[in-house]
């Protein structure tokens, strides 16, 4: 299956969700035109540059808050009430009860943040020494207590990394990949690579495996959508055309004229989008899963434990290995099903401890498909401002 074979079955598939409705809206409408979410795009343009005048944390921030993480959930919150400081919290509205009920993703996705957060910081000549859960750790779920806290002071002898550069480039790859065109071992290695911080990271590239995962990842999804309340966790997240995106740009961007003409025309409802006998959702499924038939390949990474620590060093390293993706050309998507830990999951999660030799006392933390594909826009944010608790 071609990259421009799928891209052209999800354009298909966007004009008969509402039951046969064909769209009138071309791409060169003034309303195709004009549904493009810029208000919530703009944290990608406006992330600060090192301004001598500014505050240093305002800089840092701008860049932390472009961390990927689980459904756009954008959990951070922070404090800047003590000079000098940054104190991570999580936005407790924020995690996800049903697909993530020990809060370990969103935990991973604070990780993301900390860690675009410490190379913004070497690359404003900042030292930045993170302490993490100053108060304790916490389970199983996340509560008030800080996260993390970044104690800053200048440093002429800081090294900037070379990742940084990738922050505004960076994007999590939904769309299908281009299957003639394979990733490179060489590749591949660097990528694991710029992990640091004491994880373990490993691949598959053989063409047997990467069949068999791409099997996995189909059914762990057909789970999540089958199972009610995780399936209605991810609908009721969608944002649905660019006004909804724009009023909150967390959750899940269903942006597009097609789309959003569809919901206009009353012929697409989240009612439909979470009833397995609608329409809507049985057409649905074959084009939902035709970007995991395209995986190249794949990377993950693992923990001895699952302390809290392990997850936030998880996180960071996902990133990195993101941004060195991002350096080389090649695409990333994280794919989550299979490793949450839900009663209906429970079959494939073991599969795929199995299948990648996962010993009984580590942790499967992030598992991600690799390729080719062509660069998506950029996923909706809330400005950094919006994140700050006091200052």
């Amino acid at each position: 299956m071609t990259f421009k074979a799928v891209e052209s079955g999800r354009r298909n598939f966007l004009k008969i969700l509402g039951g046969g409705v064909i769209l009138a809206a071309g791409a060169g409408s003034l309303f195709a035109l004009t549904r493009t979410p810029t208000k919530a795009i703009e944290p990608w343009k406006l992330a600060l540059g090192p301004d001598a005048n500014a505050d240093p944390r305002h800089i840092i921030l701008s860049h932390a808050i472009l961390a990927p993480n689980p459904h756009n959930r954008q959990p951070w919150v922070v404090d800047l009430g003590t000079e000098g400081e940054i104190t991570l919290y999580c936005d407790l509205d924020k995690r996800l009860p049903h697909t993530d009920p020990y809060d370990r993703q969103i935990t991973i996705g604070l990780g993301c943040f900390l860690e675009l957060a410490m190379l913004t910081a070497k690359e404003i000549g900042m030292n930045a020494d993170l302490q993490l859960f100053p108060e304790g750790e916490n389970f199983p779920r996340l509560d008030r207590k800080p996260v993390a806290r970044i104690k800053l002071t200048k440093d002429a002898t800081v090294k900037p990394d070379p990742l940084f550069a990738q922050i505004l480039e960076r994007r999590s790859n939904k769309d299908a990949f281009d299957t003639s065109q394979s990733v490179q071992e060489l590749d591949t290695l660097s990528i694991l690579a710029v992990a640091k911080n004491n994880v373990a990271t490993g691949s598959i590239t053989e063409k047997t495996n990467i069949e068999s995962m791409r099997k996995l990842t189909r059914e762990a999804l057909l789970v999540e959508m089958h199972t009610y309340r995780t399936n209605k966790e991810s609908i009721d997240l969608m944002r649905m055309g660019k006004s909804e995106i724009e009023a909150s740009p967390d959750g899940i961007d269903m942006g597009g004229v097609f789309l959003e003409t569809l919901g206009l025309l009353g012929q697409l409802n989240r009612d439909d989008l979470v009833n397995p006998e609608s329409s809507a959702f049985k057409n649905g499924i074959p084009i939902i899963l035709e970007p995991l038939e395209t995986a190249m390949g794949y990377v993950f990474i693992k923990t001895d434990g699952n302390t809290r620590a392990d997850q936030i060093a998880a996180g960071r390293d996902y990133v990195r290995m993101n941004l060195k993706a991002t350096e080389l050309g090649i695409s990333m998507h994280p794919l989550s099903q299979a490793l949450q830990e839900y009663e209906e999951i429970a079959p494939q999660f073991e599969e795929i401890r199995n299948k990648l030799k996962i010993a009984p006392q580590e942790t499967l933390q992030m598992f991600a498909r690799i390729g080719y594909g062509e660069k998506p826009n950029p996923s909706p944010r809330w400005n950094y401002e919006a994140k700050i608790r006091s200052s």
